[in-house]
């Protein structure tokens, strides 16, 4: 690949999108495309030999907990065959823990599936999960229609590595950023002339700190998954769904930080500003995950919201297996006994067990 071929692709699509392209469609190219995006084509590996590491890669602790997890809602659902999707496996260091974990009885029972879409982290995931009777998938709706719509689904750092929208804050109304590429093939962030879809951003769901907002701070939303989850939903019935990531709330996420949470990571080094447009398809680009987002979004698809906590207190619930019933659980104020190490993406804010938040979702029409 050249610098040439680059920059004549990245000006088609400044041509396609008219004259600038949003941000979202620029960290889409940047990250998925077939010959020039990092997870597609560039990326070599998650953990100490790759760009970034994830908690997974950095303790076994959190594959326990799934593992109780699985077990406890499949006894709950009285499955006795149990479909486990994981979206998204990284280098499939999770599911080597959490099979290890299920044991070789319920090993048995269980289909255990991983929607891939990385070319280069398939191959590694077949690598290193080799003999573990893993099969992957192409299509979610397909198989869970095979599946009759049951399957417990769980994911680790996917809805980060979505691309997302990026919003800054003028004197009395939010603006759209975009990316223009000037004639010395430097990149340059604009203002774009209107949002694509200006009245979902004002909603306030969606819009963490208006109207109290101050001028220029930023913020990000991950559209392209609630795009990617009303894909799939409707195939769903039964089950239930774990997304671990690093985020907050939307009162919380954006305390203190007007810059908003946009960041690259390269050699395990975090970039910032303009070092965000740099080494294009050769970085990760990522931002926090606003969980009230995918808890409103997955109430207008019929989910209820079974378990909104820390990673720490959802591993100290299901790592002693303390298994509780979503209709009569009860918060728990221990601390878990496993050592969770700092990750890449937590910022020095806190370690992973308080910086990562586990949500819970169910299709409301639950059944067995």
């Amino acid at each position: 690949m050249s610098g040439h071929d680059l920059l004549s692709f990245l000006r088609s699509v400044q041509e396609e999108c008219g004259g600038a392209i949003p941000f979202e469609r620029f960290m889409q190219e940047a990250l998925y495309h077939p010959r020039f995006g990092y997870y597609s084509a560039n990326i070599k590996d998650v953990g100490r030999e790759g760009d970034f590491s994830t908690s997974a890669t950095l303790d076994e602790g959190l594959g326990a907990a799934i593992a109780s997890w699985i077990m406890a809602r499949s006894k709950e659902l009285g499955w006795k065959h149990i479909p486990v999707i994981e979206i998204g496996a990284g280098n499939g260091a999770l599911a080597r823990s959490v099979l290890a974990h299920l044991g070789w009885r319920k090993r048995l029972r269980t289909d255990y599936m991983i929607h891939e879409t990385s070319p280069i982290m398939r191959e590694r995931q077949r690598k290193n999960l080799r003999w573990k009777g893993v099969r992957w998938i192409d299509s979610l709706p397909l198989t869970l229609d095979q599946l009759h719509g049951r399957a417990l689904i769980f994911s680790n750092e996917l809805v980060d590595a979505f691309p997302c929208r990026l919003f800054l804050r003028s004197e009395d109304s939010w603006e759209e950023l975009g990316v223009r590429i000037q004639t010395d093939g430097s990149l340059s962030e604009v203002r774009l002339a209107s949002p694509s879809t200006p009245d979902n951003f004002a909603t306030p769901s969606t819009l963490p700190l208006s109207p109290q907002a101050p001028e220029g701070q930023r913020v990000e939303r991950h559209d392209s998954y609630h795009s990617w989850i009303r894909v799939w939903a409707p195939h769903w019935k039964s089950g239930s769904m774990l997304t671990i990531d690093y985020g907050d709330t939307k009162e919380r996420i954006y305390t203190r930080r007007p810059e908003g949470s946009l960041r690259a990571y390269w050699k395990h080094h975090r970039y910032t500003g303009r070092d965000l447009y740099a080494r294009f398809g050769k970085q990760d680009l990522t931002a926090d995950v606003n969980f009230s987002d995918l808890i409103t979004w997955g109430e207008a698809l019929n989910w209820k919201t079974i378990l909104h906590t820390t990673q720490r207190e959802f591993m100290t619930q299901f790592q002693r297996r303390e298994i509780i019933s979503p209709l009569s659980r009860r918060s728990s104020q221990s601390t878990c006994s496993s050592t969770i190490n700092p990750v890449s993406d937590t910022e020095g804010t806190g370690d992973a067990g308080d910086t990562f938040k586990v949500l819970e979702q169910q299709p409301k029409s639950l059944g067995r």
